[in-house]
């Protein structure tokens, strides 16, 4: 009876490592892509339509990227969670296995960056607190957010990118 018990359990975990695997594969690309669909289309057609010019733009901006920011802690959330699920059963601090954490981890992080950073401060800079100002000017330090945002941007992608290649050849 007991080797029937642990041999059902092997299996069953067995069974679940590919599910928590394409969980967050899925996941993972779901971010990249939704990452990739504000970037290079979604903002670009807000900017080219003249929109970073009115005064609601901040809030506008703030409303989309508050959400925004929400799902992506949740999905680099579940990456990790995918990823720790699966080693488990694995030496989690193999040279490949240990890369993946530390990817899903700095994922993570920028997230949290997103969230509680970059996002908020951009916003503050933007709101227009003079009703009777006609002219919007951009701070140069919102600039330098943009800038910040682009390099985390740019390295968030690339980590995913990363993951997803170790998802690929299943080395994770």
């Amino acid at each position: 009876m007991q080797a029937t018990t642990s041999s059902s359990l092997a299996s069953r975990d067995n069974s679940q490592q590919p599910l928590w695997q394409t969980i967050a594969t899925f996941t993972l690309v779901f971010w990249m892509g939704s990452s990739l669909l504000l970037d290079l289309v979604i903002m670009p057609s807000l900017y080219t339509a003249g929109m970073m010019t009115e005064p609601g733009f901040a809030t506008a901006g703030y409303s989309i990227f508050w959400l925004f920011n929400r799902i992506e802690l949740v999905c680099a959330a579940t990456v990790l969670t995918g990823l720790l699920w699966v080693r488990t059963n694995r030496d989690l601090f193999s040279q490949r296995g240990y890369a993946s954490v530390l990817l899903s981890a700095g994922l993570l992080a920028i997230a949290f960056l997103y969230t509680y950073g970059l996002t908020p401060q951009m916003s503050a800079l933007g709101i227009q607190l003079n009703l009777f100002e006609s002219v919007v000017e951009i701070p140069n330090t919102m600039n330098q957010l943009h800038i910040s945002y682009w390099v985390l941007e740019t390295v968030k992608l690339t980590l995913g990118g990363a993951l997803l290649n170790l998802f690929q050849r299943n080395q994770v």
